[in-house]
């Protein structure tokens, strides 16, 4: 009895998912992001494209973890061809930053606003276009009914867009699919040499539609995320690296 129950709980979330224009993708293009364990926060299992997802930044320092790990996502989502469109007023990334990703610099477009409301309005018309892999906007705010248009317009594109929050005044509801907030951690150095180490990130998932929220430590290592899992004993920290 009980596992029916469950049964049809779980039936009633993926008609719930799709009736919030949540399509489960399609046989062929099931497959990770290379988030490794964290993508078990999301329903199903899997990250969701086609989707709006909401970053909060709300120092330069976040700000700039975000966009590292932003580029490591890039990768999976342009594989399959197509260019990613970056958009906001005063641009802070460095796009020749990008191929410590492996993502060209060249594929990535950037459009520079003069206003925030024509970044969301640029977002919009470029979320419709099928052709793109990826869709960044830069903002400080966005209503309830911004986000709305937004998810109306990845539903039929199933183009996948992020919006980075830069020093945000209030996280109120709107329609995005997550909340992350991306906090820079130092990088750990082998021992006995010098240097800096690889990029290692806090991942919070604030927020996550019908999903579990968390928060994980993440590295970048040999061109992809690396999860690890570090806890203290007997005064000595060690570390399980979870793919």
């Amino acid at each position: 009895m009980l596992a029916a129950k469950k049964d049809i709980v779980k039936q009633l979330q993926k008609q719930i998912l799709q009736w919030e224009g949540f399509a489960p993708p399609s046989a062929k293009k099931v497959g990770n992001i290379g988030l490794g364990e964290i993508e078990s926060a999301f329903p199903n299992g899997v990250f969701p494209t086609g989707a709006i997802h909401e970053m909060v930044c709300p120092t330069p320092e976040h700000a700039a973890a975000t966009g590292g790990l932003m580029a490591g996502i890039l990768q999976s989502l342009m594989k399959q061809g197509g260019a990613c469109l970056w958009i906001s007023v005063s641009r802070t990334l460095f796009p020749p930053a990008l191929s410590t990703f492996n993502v060209a610099p060249d594929r990535v477009i950037f459009i520079d606003a003069k206003e925030e409301k024509q970044v969301l309005w640029v977002m919009e018309q470029a979320l419709k276009c099928e052709g793109l892999a990826a869709v960044i906007a830069e903002v400080k705010e966005i209503s309830i009914v911004q986000s709305r248009r937004l998810q109306l317009a990845v539903e039929s594109s199933r183009v996948t867009g992020f919006l980075l929050r830069h020093d945000p005044r209030k996280l109120g509801a709107n329609t995005c699919v997550a909340r992350w907030q991306i906090s820079p951690l130092p990088s750990i150095l082998a021992d006995g040499l010098p240097g800096v180490g690889f990029p290692r990130w806090e991942v919070n998932l604030l927020r996550v539609r019908n999903g579990n929220p968390g928060s994980w430590k993440l590295e970048w290592i040999d061109d992809r995320f690396i999860v690890r899992h570090e806890q203290v004993t007997d005064g000595v920290e060690e570390k399980r690296i979870a793919g």
